[in-house]
């Protein structure tokens, strides 16, 4: 491929940080010559901010892609410039230093050739307390995940602008959100970078606010064919409560699978960070489709118990709007 012309793209994800520092995210992939660096499927800067102009497709357009490991990069950040290279899957998530004041930037990527995108990070100001971290699948879309034949179809098949968004899922964080602009939204998922530019494009036209996303890359690793959902899940959510222990977060996801689990492990270890955990509620067959049963797992129930048991709030509800009028009941805002 690069004897025929192809070269060294960058593909941005939207990071955050703090006075100080940020963390950058981007993956380097190969291009025809052919291929506008607007083209690429995360045109635009960010998963989050970019433009809607990038063509819509089906799933599977979003993998066939090669991935360049070792791949130099340059990070502009202000005045500041550091070099990195990529994973042995592409992929670069670093902190590096930054003298960003509070707000959303865009740092500039550049490759060894001079090919040059721009990345939104947001950095967080250090007088805001509250933040919300959101998983995805099942929570602000319906996806009806993990089920592995639903699951291909779903990722690989359908066409991105089929998608549905969990009714009242965005009013909910509109209303969370409204008392402060400037609080953060992390969403966190077990879903493959690939469909982070797709994701966005939903994300936005969907109304949700705008944040950095933490995906996982599919594929093996030294321990088995595929990676660990829930160990991502748990490590980025450890990370986040690290790198900014002066946030205290709200928690939101659904019931079908590992949320109540490691959002309650996640007030265990945490606990003067957790302000409150939201669990979607699936329906029947969404439980059926995402663990085989037609309810909640025990373990679920029983996460969900200890972390009440602890203090932590724990709220439940079909849909957003379900959810956002009990919030609104047992007056939980982000203040």
């Amino acid at each position: 491929m690069r004897r025929r012309g192809w070269t060294v793209r960058i593909e941005p994800y939207a990071g955050y940080g703090a006075p100080g520092w940020v963390r950058v995210l981007a993956r380097t992939l190969l291009a025809a010559p052919t291929v506008r660096a607007s083209d690429l499927p995360g045109a635009g800067g960010s998963a989050q901010t970019g433009s809607e102009t990038a063509p819509a497709v089906r799933g599977w357009r979003s993998f066939a892609t090669a991935q360049v490991a070792g791949a130099p990069v340059e990070i502009r950040v202000g005045d500041l410039v550091h070099h990195v290279v990529t994973d042995r899957g592409g992929y670069l998530d670093v902190l590096v230093e930054a003298n960003l004041p509070p707000g959303w930037h865009e740092i500039q990527l550049v490759t060894t050739d001079g090919t040059a995108v721009t990345a939104p990070v947001h950095v967080i100001d250090p007088e805001v307390k509250f933040g919300l971290v959101s998983d995805i699948d099942d929570t602000v879309m319906v996806t009806r995940l993990p089920r592995l034949f639903v699951a291909a179809w779903n990722v690989l098949v359908r066409h991105e602008g089929a998608r549905e968004p969990v009714p009242g899922m965005a009013d909910l964080y509109r209303d969370l959100l409204a008392y402060d602009p400037r609080i953060p939204v992390v969403y966190l998922s077990t879903g493959a970078w690939n469909a982070a530019p797709a994701i966005g494009r939903f994300l936005r036209r969907h109304g949700f606010p705008a944040g950095p996303m933490l995906l996982t890359d599919w594929g093996p690793t030294n321990t088995g064919w595929f990676r660990s959902g829930p160990r991502h899940k748990v490590t980025q959510l450890r990370r986040l409560m690290t790198e900014l222990p002066h946030i205290t977060w709200v928690l939101v996801g659904d019931d079908g699978q590992h949320d109540p689990e490691i959002y309650a492990g996640a007030a265990q270890h945490f606990p003067d960070q957790v302000r409150a955990i939201l669990l979607r509620q699936l329906t029947y067959g969404e439980h059926v489709l995402a663990h085989g049963v037609p309810a909640p797992t025990i373990e679920g129930v029983a996460a969900g118990r200890a972390a009440v048991r602890d203090g932590i709030a724990v709220v439940q509800g079909g849909d957003g709007f379900e959810l956002l009028r009990a919030v609104r009941a047992r007056l939980l805002r982000m203040r």
